[in-house]
């Protein structure tokens, strides 16, 4: 079993640009079994995976709590680096970030996403800067995800867009970010010129309406991942099957499941 700063180390070897670490992201130890039975070389959370998971909703609302034994149990069931998405870091202040990445690495996790919510620059540099330092205080070089949320401006691949993006990019960096995460259907040309701009690795998102993994990777990005889409795919079968069970009773049943009862009883052993 690698200690924690091997798997950190190892983690952050993966992100290699055109052969990019490819990050399905789970939510429960279920999911994360599955996606490394899969064959992923590390599991990331998904937020809104897990918040829903707990009948919460997505969006800094799941109580910290809750959110770090999620890490917790996920890094206790699988053996490959663990990534946690920590929303905006479960707190705003500065400070109250160092305290959820430092019970993070607790966890056991040797990543984070920590997203920016488009708030000022200097204000997110000082929080990863807080996030960073905490992380070294730990003892453990720590990836920080910095995800970007320049989609809600619009005009994604637009000049502005890009320019706003790219000014974020360089500012976290400094700060101690690892990496740069950055959302929405990005076409090939807009993803090789953050790839060239960016002096951290590039994360960028698998999805409906996404480039394919090969595109995305022959682009130059250095990791690929699914966020929250594989949740809403599990769950959108739930309710599909449930409405079809409970509004059609000439229904038959569809087809067998690809992992049925007798495989993910096995991952659970």
């Amino acid at each position: 079993m690698l200690s924690q700063v091997a798997l950190a180390r190892a983690f952050a070897s993966l992100h290699v640009s055109g052969s990019p670490l490819v990050l399905p992201n789970a939510w429960d130890v279920a999911s994360a079994r599955v996606v490394a039975a899969a064959g992923a070389a590390a599991v990331a959370t998904t937020s809104a995976g897990v918040a829903w998971a707990h009948g919460s909703a997505d969006g800094n609302r799941l109580a910290r709590p809750d959110a770090l034994a999620a890490v917790a149990a996920i890094v206790r069931a699988v053996e490959v680096p663990v990534s946690a998405d920590i929303e905006n870091g479960l707190g705003g202040p500065a400070e109250e970030v160092a305290r959820t990445v430092a019970a993070v690495v607790e966890a056991g996790a040797v990543g984070i996403n920590i997203e920016d919510s488009m708030r000022p620059v200097a204000e997110q540099v000082t929080r990863l800067a807080a996030a960073r330092a905490a992380a070294e205080d730990a003892g453990v070089p720590l990836f920080v995800n910095a995800r970007i949320d320049t989609h809600r401006l619009g005009g994604v691949g637009s000049l502005a867009w890009f320019d706003e993006t790219l000014d974020r990019a360089l500012a976290y960096a400094e700060a101690g970010a690892s990496g740069i995460f950055v959302l929405g259907a990005l076409q090939a040309d807009v993803v090789r010129a953050l790839v060239a701009a960016s002096p951290v690795p590039v994360n960028v998102a698998f999805g409906p309406g996404t480039l394919s993994v090969g595109e995305l990777a022959a682009a130059g990005a250095h990791r690929i991942s699914a966020g929250s889409s594989i949740a809403e795919a599990a769950y959108s079968l739930v309710g599909e099957m449930a409405a079809t069970m409970l509004g059609d009773a000439s229904a038959a049943p569809g087809r067998a499941p690809t992992l049925g009862w007798s495989a993910l009883n096995a991952l659970a052993e």
